[in-house]
């Protein structure tokens, strides 16, 4: 029988060194459970960086991928098919907006809203033609992408890969009065991240949000929220930005929105804005395939019909009590909202991650010290209980 080791050693062999994961190697999934090569049983708290929000292999995704996948895949755009239009209106009753723009990966989601957002800012706000500028945060997240990365805080990330597209002003997080200041009459957009989740699971202040919003408005500036892992019940909301009950110009989502069998992403917004694009503007062969629209019409009917986000909510604000009741100095802040938890360290996290791997749990450090824990959403009090105690034993004193 082939060992985790004969994997790791046979895939390095031919893959790109562009990743460090857990040396273990999953072969099948379930639920909140997966198994490895050599047969051991682990509890996956990271979902796949969120994307399995609904848990591995969702019997009712499953089947509506194998029904679809036996009848047509891909027609590309050049053609309608009967599926995109019932998953684009399922985006739009549960955001609330007019229009919807599918594509793959997050990435391509964050790389379509900043064009919406440009086109917008000419045609819409008259900006002078090339001017235009999108006000990001530092310690962001939006992708990799050669334009995301010209707008990363982190140097590695940018090093190497220049020169990089202009038009970003890059500002500090959860700073509304920075904000303020870093809007000139160019400034079309502001992007951000509702909760910095590869940054280290930063929650900002209460009512930036909603300052943001304020702000935004004031200048005729769109605000752009990147929920691709935050959205769909992660964070005890549908949406995190719901905790300050205000609503985004252009909302982007992905991960979950497949519910992890397939690369898919949207930006949603209103037609006032989503008018701007026109046939030839944009586009993308597998964004919105008959096979992604009925999977993403799936993984949304479960996120509702599950209650998957008041579910977080319950276990997650449980998880952290319970969390912060461990007594280690070592532990500097637990944070997070609903089922996105990150534990902070005053040490590099992920031999603590690698001890809990040998426990059966699956968890991964961010941001070097933070040990982060997202749990598909599906998972049990009981489940979790046998989490925290091993968790517990590994952050103890």
């Amino acid at each position: 029988m082939k060992t985790n080791h004969d994997y790791v050693e046979f895939t390095d062999r031919f893959s790109a060194n562009n990743y460090h994961p857990l040396p273990v190697v999953l072969t099948r999934g379930k639920g909140i459970w997966v198994w490895d090569v050599e047969g051991k049983k682990y509890l996956d708290m990271l979902s796949g960086y969120s994307a399995l929000n609904q848990g591995h292999c969702h019997p009712r995704i499953v089947n509506a991928l194998k029904k679809q996948a036996e009848k047509l895949t891909l027609t590309s755009r050049a053609f309608h098919n009967d599926r995109m239009g019932e998953f684009l209106k399922k985006i739009c009753d549960l955001t609330g907006y007019e229009k919807a723009l599918p594509m793959n990966s997050g990435a391509e989601a964050v790389e379509t809203a900043i064009k919406v957002a440009r086109k917008w800012g000419y045609s819409k706000k008259k900006v002078a033609e090339d001017k235009a500028e999108i006000v990001v945060c530092e310690n962001n997240f939006h992708g990799r992408t050669t334009t995301i990365v010209g707008f990363s805080s982190e140097a590695q990330y940018r090093a190497g890969f220049g020169p990089f597209a202009p038009g970003f002003r890059i500002i500090p997080y959860n700073d509304t009065k920075s904000l303020q200041r870093n809007i000139n009459q160019n400034t079309i957009g502001f992007m951000v991240e509702p909760i910095q989740g590869e940054g280290g699971v930063i929650v900002p202040s209460e009512g930036y949000l909603r300052r943001c919003r304020e702000i935004c408005s004031q200048h005729n500036v769109l605000l752009i929220l990147d929920e691709i892992q935050t959205g769909l019940g992660r964070t005890g909301k549908l949406f995190a930005y719901e905790y300050e009950q205000i609503r985004p110009d252009i909302l982007i989502m992905g991960k979950a929105l497949s519910g992890g069998f397939y690369p898919i992403s949207a930006i949603a917004c209103d037609d006032s804005i989503m008018e701007v694009i026109k046939p030839g503007d944009h586009g993308s062969t597998f964004g919105g395939n008959p096979l992604a629209s009925a999977i993403g019409l799936a993984a949304l009917e479960i996120i509702i019909e599950e209650d998957l986000a008041q579910h977080a909510y319950d276990l997650g604000n449980w998880f952290m009590d319970e969390l912060r009741k461990i007594k280690n100095p070592l532990i500097r802040e637990v944070r997070g909202r609903g089922l996105l938890v990150g534990v902070e360290l005053s040490e590099k996290a992920r031999p603590y991650c690698e001890r809990l791997m040998e426990l059966g749990i699956l968890a991964k450090e961010t941001h070097e010290k933070v040990v982060r824990f997202a749990p598909p959403l599906v998972i049990t009090k009981k489940d979790l209980q046998w989490a925290l105690e091993h968790i517990s034993n590994v952050l103890s004193v």
